[in-house]
């Protein structure tokens, strides 16, 4: 598969007691999508220091291209600390101000997503004003642009969601990132489930089919109306995932698999649902190969396992 693809944002290191992982979303994405077969490029920044070192190495030893991944000579490498004493109230703390936050915009950023099939972003990395800028020039590109939302607080501005949401064509969010975007837009989940008549394929595959909240249908009728979004993919962890495009729902009810680390697996669906869709596939079969590889990752520790494409299909 020759697809190009571009992802831009966090790189870092999640730092728990005892040792480390390297993280981001779109980095995690990223990789995914490398050992899926398509040809990725990162846009993020890294410290000039020994982290900054390990993380490009790291990636390196996936294939992942990293000439587009910027050297910072002053702000270290990005790192989320991780409380976890009480597993019950695991606390991260995201520090800032880190290299990410300050990606430069280059001809050759901009050549690369001008020239890609795919642009995909999340929130985070515009936490900072330097990255937000140079993302918002990437934005206006013709590009098929992927908003995996990816909120997380204290760090997102809705003025800059927004101005996003303007941009975006596929809107990637769970559950509960839902909830927080409605009740933004002032969306009431007291709406009856007939209010909003909404079809569900009754093709989808993974199960019986389930009832659809009102929120879930108001927000993306909303969505679709409001900005240029074509699909809204809402990922429901164990539970599966919907997917919205032009008034019809499909679902996807999951696998069910023997878990093992969750970390990176709603990355790893997003790289799923991105191959399956350049490639042209039904929305059925987006959600299914999706389902699968975010349920393949779940068997794994580590949110960026190793894996050769045929080892997915063991999931059934």
């Amino acid at each position: 598969m020759s697809k190009k693809v571009v992802c831009f944002g966090e790189m870092l290191w999640d730092c728990f007691p005892d040792y480390e992982i390297a993280g981001g979303a779109p980095m995690n994405v990223a990789l995914n999508l490398q050992q899926l077969g398509l040809k990725i490029q990162m846009i993020s920044r890294l410290g000039e220091d020994e982290k900054g070192i390990a993380l490009r190495d790291f990636v390196s030893s996936y294939g992942l291209p990293t000439t587009l991944i910027q050297t910072d000579p002053v702000h270290p490498t990005g790192k989320v600390v991780v409380d976890n004493r009480d597993r019950e109230n695991i606390r991260y703390t995201i520090v800032s101000p880190v290299a990410w936050d300050f990606i430069d915009l280059t001809e050759e950023n901009k050549k690369a997503v001008d020239d890609a099939a795919a642009f995909i972003f999340g929130s985070l990395s515009v936490r900072n004003n330097k990255s937000w800028d140079t993302l918002h020039q990437l934005l206006h590109t013709k590009t098929l642009k992927i908003f995996d939302i990816n909120l997380r607080a204290p760090f997102y501005d809705f003025e800059k969601i927004e101005i996003v949401l303007g941009f975006t064509d596929i809107l990637k969010i769970n559950e509960e990132e839902l909830m927080i975007v409605a009740d933004h837009f002032g969306i009431s989940v007291e709406e009856e489930y007939s209010a909003f008549p909404i079809n569900l394929n009754p093709n989808s595959k993974g199960g019986e089919s389930f009832g659809i909240s009102p929120v879930s249908q108001k927000l993306c009728e909303f969505l679709t109306q409001h900005f240029p979004i074509q699909m809204v993919c809402i990922t429901l962890g164990s539970q599966g995932a919907l997917l919205y495009q032009k008034g019809v729902f499909f679902q996807h009810a999951g696998y069910q698999v023997q878990v093992e680390d969750t970390v990176g697996s709603g990355d790893a669906f997003l790289s799923g649902f991105v191959k399956t869709y350049l490639e042209g596939s039904s929305p059925e079969e987006i959600l299914d190969f999706a389902c699968k590889l975010g349920a393949f990752v779940a068997t794994k520790k580590g949110g960026t396992p190793k894996y050769r494409i045929e080892e997915i299909d063991k999931i059934s």
